[in-house]
């Protein structure tokens, strides 16, 4: 469900990024740790791949990582940078391809994304939020056989989305063929306001169960806005598997910049 997210800055404009080697190894303590099945593809920008490369080389993983490719190249960067990660299958293993949608989410420009990632790499497409068209785009990235992709935050309070435009994607992303994923903003499991922020950010757990009641017909707002994290906690414990099946089919994986912290949380609330 969390998706390493360390080569990326926390969303946070006093902080950076985790140096690539503390990444790499921080990721491959992960994988080899007690919670690995909560672990997903480590995160990489196209414009970093050759040092995420020279660093697994160093570090020889027993089996090659799984990468998620963030395109910050532009999508006619795709080919050269699958074309490297082909050359290294033994350091790393293409999982996903993830990329910021134009302005106007057009057929064309996505069945250019087609033509370009092979079928068997999921493409995750992130359409700008805002404006009457948003949620359409939604849409037609999943028609295209993409997901969407959901970003809950940013350097600025208005990178937040607010409660309703979430509870309106969730009310979207129930009725497509595809599962969404999240990124940026959700630092802690509870909704709340950061420190080093100073705005409220949502929580992973809230929109875990705003999913599963998005799917139940439930009141989705009042989970996005709850701070209450043992209620919270609760009524994610209380789901059946087909629920909670239901739900991760919906809600895939979010991008977290710490794999210790959600694990810590989740640990604290009972649900590991």
């Amino acid at each position: 469900m969390v998706d390493d997210a360390a080569l990326f800055p926390p969303g946070n404009r006093h902080e950076v990024a985790t140096p690539v080697p503390q990444a790499v190894a921080d990721h491959l303590d992960a994988r080899a740790g007690e919670f690995a099945g909560l672990l997903g593809p480590m995160l990489c920008q196209a414009s970093r791949l050759a040092e995420l490369i020279t660093e697994l080389a160093k570090a020889k993983p027993s089996s090659p990582v799984p990468l998620s490719l963030v395109c910050d190249t532009g999508l006619g960067g795709v080919p050269k940078a699958l074309s490297i990660i082909e050359g290294r299958q033994e350091l790393l293993a293409l999982r996903m391809v993830e990329m910021p949608a134009p302005s106007d989410v057009d057929d064309i420009w996505l069945e250019r994304v087609s033509e370009f990632v092979p079928e068997d790499i999921t493409r995750v497409v992130e359409p700008r939020r805002g404006g009457e068209g948003w949620l359409d785009g939604v849409r037609r990235v999943a028609e295209h056989g993409c997901w969407p992709k959901l970003r809950t935050g940013g350097q600025t309070a208005e990178a937040v989305p607010t409660v309703d435009e979430v509870a309106e994607f969730l009310a979207v992303a129930g009725s497509l063929d595809v599962p969404f994923k999240a990124t940026t903003g959700l630092h802690a499991a509870v909704r709340g306001e950061a420190p080093e922020t100073g705005f409220t950010h949502h929580g992973f757990l809230n929109l875990l169960v705003a999913t599963a009641r998005s799917l139940s017909g439930k009141d989705v707002r009042a989970a996005l806005e709850s701070t209450d994290s043992a209620a919270l906690a609760e009524e994610a414990r209380s789901l059946s598997d087909d629920a909670a099946n239901a739900v991760r089919d919906v809600f895939a994986s979010y991008g977290s910049c710490s794999l210790k912290d959600p694990v810590a949380e989740l640990e604290g609330l009972g649900l590991l």
